[in-house]
């Protein structure tokens, strides 16, 4: 906290309490909400734009993504898109392809995620698909038909 907080917390005079309110950090909010056409994506703009504290909405119609940047808090975002527009809203559920170590591995691949993307799995069950280390790499290549300088013993 400043100098200037700290004065204008002690000559305060405006309320009794001494509960110091918790500022709401700027943030980055992405949601998905299936949107066919250009009324839902004005329903969809509409609802959000009257949030207060959004600074910005960007919005992704072919991705059914809504990007919201503001002093807002993701779970109200997600319940207030729900609310004015009927529609099923959720936090956005998917990653870069490059981010994950099995994109292809059972409940990660998503056949509706778009181009490029792989849903956000953090499950204990998907540990044991570590990927390979460098050695490991190095011996399984050594006997690969790929490769031009591999052994050939066959």
């Amino acid at each position: 906290m400043g100098v200037l907080d700290h004065i204008s917390e002690m000559f305060d005079c405006s309320s009794g309490s001494s509960k110091l309110k918790k500022r709401k950090q700027l943030q980055t909010v992405e949601v998905k909400v299936k949107m066919d056409c250009e009324g839902c994506e004005r329903k969809v703009r509409k609802a959000v734009d009257g949030m207060k504290g959004v600074n910005q909405v960007d919005i992704d119609r072919k991705a059914n993504k809504v990007t919201v940047v503001g002093y807002v808090e993701p779970s109200k975002v997600v319940a207030r898109i729900a609310h004015h527009t009927g529609k099923k809203a959720e936090l956005w559920p998917y990653v870069p392809y490059d981010v994950v170590a099995h994109p292809y591995a059972q409940g990660v691949y998503d056949k509706k995620a778009p181009s490029g993307y792989v849903r956000n799995v953090d499950d204990p069950q998907y540990s044991h698909l570590a990927r390979a280390s460098s050695t490991e790499v190095r011996y399984t290549t050594a006997f690969s038909d790929e490769n031009p300088t591999a052994c050939a013993i066959m």
